[in-house]
């Protein structure tokens, strides 16, 4: 299979980057805001969906990725401690709210245990890609998301 990457400029793509996202699992330590240059990164392994749909199997995929979004004004965190750089997180869905000045809004990335990171930015500009090659995995994530 080849890499994925995804470009996301509006709500329907950022929607699209969400799916192939979602149950990707984070270490506190792996989200980085570089406000300098107002990017926002974060790299994970991401189950892979688009190998496992409809399939009832033993062996999954999960790959390493990088999403970051640029253009990110300010962000804020709730439910884990940024300080603990171990802390897993799993993401559940990646949502875009649209602000009083558009295309600026709030880009909210959901994780399990009610846990949230929210991104003040100028208009979604979101990058989605792959790092390299897949692992073998026996867990496929079993929640009410995951099953839609």
């Amino acid at each position: 299979m080849e890499l994925l990457k995804l470009i996301a400029l509006d709500k329907e793509d950022l929607s699209v980057v969400s799916a192939y996202m979602q149950d990707a699992v984070f270490k506190s330590g792996d989200l980085d805001f570089h406000a300098p240059e107002k990017r926002f990164l974060l790299v994970g392994n991401r189950f892979v969906w688009e190998e496992a749909e409809g399939k009832r199997k033993r062996s999954f995929e999960r790959r390493r990725a990088a999403l970051h979004f640029n253009r990110v004004a300010a962000v804020r965190s709730r439910g884990f401690k940024r300080g603990d750089a171990d802390a897993v997180l799993s993401l559940l869905a990646v949502n875009f709210v649209p602000g009083d000045e558009q295309p600026g809004g709030r880009i909210e990335l959901i994780f399990s245990g009610d846990a949230a990171v929210e991104l003040e930015v100028e208009c979604v500009e979101a990058q989605l890609s792959d790092l390299g090659a897949a692992w073998q995995t026996e867990f496929r994530p079993t929640h009410p998301l995951s099953d839609v």
